[in-house]
């Protein structure tokens, strides 16, 4: 399993993004149940495409949702305590909600690969489950 973020999604929405191509295929590389996305990146990666792509953009992204492409991830009451310890300890980063959900939700399903542009944060936040998430594409 992989946990997806925002920079992904929003990638493989537009086509004149750099990492457009890379995105899309490590997408199609995968079936939908091994691709978790946590609720909040989908509503991140909502409002970026309709922010910068349009809203008839947003509605084929929000339709791919609900038509099961993605494996959706809530998050519980433990991701959300695990999230504000994160955002606490890594507040030089601005780690944000989103970010910090990301990081939970692998937490909890032991998952060490993360779909994700953001090489910055990612690589130095320290996962409690791992020594270091894989990062892809």
């Amino acid at each position: 399993m992989i946990v997806v973020d925002t920079g992904v999604l929003y990638a493989a929405a537009d086509r004149r993004d750099h990492d457009h191509d890379a995105c899309v295929a490590l997408l199609d590389a995968h079936p939908t149940a091994e691709l978790a996305v946590p609720t909040t990146v989908i509503t991140e990666t909502a409002l970026l495409i309709r922010s910068r792509l349009g809203d008839p953009t947003e509605a084929a992204f929000v339709a791919s949702v609900a038509a099961g492409d993605f494996t959706i991830v809530d998050l519980t009451e433990v991701d959300y305590r695990r999230c504000a310890e994160l955002l606490a300890t890594y507040t030089d980063l601005h780690l944000g909600l989103v970010d910090a959900s990301i990081v939970a939700v692998a937490e909890r399903l032991a998952v060490t690969t993360l779909a994700t542009l953001n090489d910055r944060d990612f690589r130095v936040v320290r996962p409690a489950h791992v020594d270091a998430f894989e990062l892809v594409p």
